[in-house]
């Protein structure tokens, strides 16, 4: 079967057209774009016009892939921003005069575990592993632990590399007081999300989404985005700490010149950074140094949305 799934959250819109053949994808496109749909609802409580538009314009063109390549289903997932926003109501309409179905404005337990799904598919863990999934969106990041593919417990929490920007990094670049502050908001979630999620009981952490997988590039130094190398790529809780705290002394110039940076991360790389090290620190601690790394996935929330399609179809 041939699916389509759109993953809207607040900092990109992604696209992915995929075979499924007994439960394993095999991509046909994979799109990206950065349209910043969350642009300053932390602070307004609504969806910008501008930003809005971004997102119309890259519906219209993942429509032509989506009707060009013959996808039989479709599932458009919505997360933190349209969650987040009064007039969701526009977002809701203009997607389903775009692409001909309701978009989905999914919880952060379904978004967690749809996360889950799509990391764990292509990455080998043992099924007695306890399964640590961090998926570290625009403006929420959700904690999802699993084992054998089994969701066992997960926690969504309002923290996210443009939120967190807009909240407390004004700076460029940053100064000592403003992380000093986000950090301690991040760390304090952190442990709030751990009276849900048994993060002692961890075997294997994995990391997902842009923030995370380009800290992994930073701390690799690689030439250019290589997905080839990101993912299933183990770094140590020092090598991440030390990409992150580099990430947040550089101004805006100089993380635009990193080779693997998107244009449309380098203004929120930091946050999503800081939020990172302290996630894998937590960790850390909280297993007593027994999880001392982390590995990055390139496979999110957007194949878990692709391989629920068969099964919405039903």
């Amino acid at each position: 079967m041939r699916t389509a799934a759109v993953d809207c959250g607040t900092n990109s819109i992604r696209l992915l057209i995929a075979d499924i053949e007994d439960g394993v994808l095999t991509d046909v496109e994979r799109r990206m774009r950065v349209v910043r749909l969350g642009e300053g609802v932390d602070a307004t409580g609504r969806l910008s016009e501008a930003a809005l538009t971004r997102t119309f314009e890259a519906t219209e063109e993942y429509a032509e892939l989506i009707r060009r390549h013959g996808a039989e289903g479709l599932r458009f997932v919505a997360t933190s921003a349209s969650r987040d926003a009064e007039n969701r109501d526009v977002f809701v309409e203009g997607i389903r005069q775009r692409l001909g179905v309701e978009p989905e404005v999914v919880s952060g337990d379904e978004e967690a575990s749809l996360s889950f799904r799509g990391a764990v598919s292509v990455l080998d863990v043992p099924d007695t592993d306890t399964v640590m999934v961090v998926d570290l969106g625009g403006g929420s990041t959700e904690f999802v632990a699993g084992r054998g593919g089994v969701v066992t417990a997960a926690r969504s929490m309002d923290m996210g590399c443009v939120r967190f920007t807009e909240r407390f990094l004004r700076s460029d670049p940053p100064t000592g007081a403003e992380i000093e502050a986000m950090e301690r908001e991040v760390r304090a979630l952190i442990s709030e999300a751990g009276r849900e999620v048994p993060f002692g009981e961890v075997s294997t952490l994995i990391g997902v989404a842009g923030s995370i997988t380009t800290v992994t590039a930073h701390a690799l130094q690689l030439p250019s985005y290589l997905p080839e190398r990101i993912h299933g790529a183990r770094l140590s809780t020092t090598a991440i700490a030390g990409a992150a705290d580099d990430l947040l002394r550089r101004d805006r110039a100089a993380r635009a010149a990193l080779p693997y940076m998107h244009p449309g991360r380098v203004d929120v790389i930091g946050a999503g950074a800081l939020i990172w090290k302290c996630v894998v620190e937590h960790i850390a601690e909280a297993t007593g140094g027994r999880v001392d790394s982390a590995v990055a996935s390139e496979h999110d929330i957007l194949d878990g949305i692709a391989l629920s399609v068969p099964a919405l179809r039903k």
